[in-house]
């Protein structure tokens, strides 16, 4: 614990870290202020790809904390910062809320419902049958198909929901063809993460609740790896896995508590 607390750059998740839906988790305010008070860079990493920076500052000012906007990175900023550099002043047909939308948008990437050069898919409540079908015929007509992140679930306030990754798979099984991710565990967003924070990787930490994104996004990047039980896995599920996090806790509330 004294080598995670001394470390220079803190990466946090955000749902199942943070919060679950609309419900401030127990400790996280004292967590925040440790970081203040301990001088320490840090930067809320999320694979949601659904709201932008500002409306996730928002959202942590409704629950009581404030978070200057330049803490958060999401994985729809990721996914326009690929397609960017990849094909500048491409086209896409996008199934995805505000956040992937306006990170698209700020990068040039026009809206094209016709003949796009991507299919992009994050989570969102334009998501239907509709949505689907229009996707399959555009990558059966070549269209690459991107995922923002790899996420099958997620933590809500009503339990367990689908993420990305499961919305997605209805359209590589119609098509057969394997959609590209972005997002955790892809290196490209830990590295922008790590670049924001001015950090080395063995400076850094990646706090998480999922072994299949965050943990291994860390171990594969070269950042040391806490696990909090305050999401997706739980220490019986966290024993299917061939790799293990340096430190596991209870939640982000265990680790002010001794400073």
């Amino acid at each position: 614990m004294e080598q995670l607390r001394g470390k220079k750059g803190f990466i946090c998740d955000m749902d199942g870290v943070i919060y679950h839906g609309n419900r401030l988790l127990p400790g996280v305010k004292e967590f925040v202020q440790w970081l203040y008070d301990s001088n320490k860079d840090y930067l809320f990493l999320t694979n949601s790809s659904s709201s932008t920076p500002k409306e996730l500052q928002q959202k942590l000012r409704r629950m009581g904390m404030e978070i200057d906007e330049h803490h958060f990175y999401t994985s729809a900023l990721a996914t326009a910062k690929f397609l960017s550099t990849q094909n500048p002043g491409c086209s896409a047909y996008v199934i995805g809320e505000s956040g992937l939308l306006n990170a698209l948008h700020d990068v040039g990437i026009t809206m094209n419902h016709v003949n796009p050069d991507y299919v992009i898919v994050g989570e969102g409540s334009n998501y239907n049958y509709q949505s689907i079908t229009k996707a399959v015929r555009l990558v059966m007509s070549g269209a690459k198909l991107i995922g923002t992140n790899y996420d099958l679930t997620g933590p809500s306030e009503e339990g367990i929901i689908p993420a990305c990754r499961a919305l997605v798979a209805p359209i590589e099984a119609a098509t057969g063809k394997t959609a590209y991710y972005v997002g955790k565990p892809n290196p490209l967003m830990m590295r922008t993460g790590l670049k924001i924070l001015g950090v080395h990787s063995e400076d850094a930490v990646i706090i998480g609740d999922r072994m299949d994104t965050d943990i291994i996004a860390g171990i594969e990047s070269g950042l040391d790896t806490c696990l909090v039980l305050t999401g997706v896995t739980s220490l019986e599920s966290m024993e299917q896995y061939p790799y293990r996090p340096r430190v596991v806790l209870k939640s982000v509330e265990e680790i002010p508590k001794e400073i």
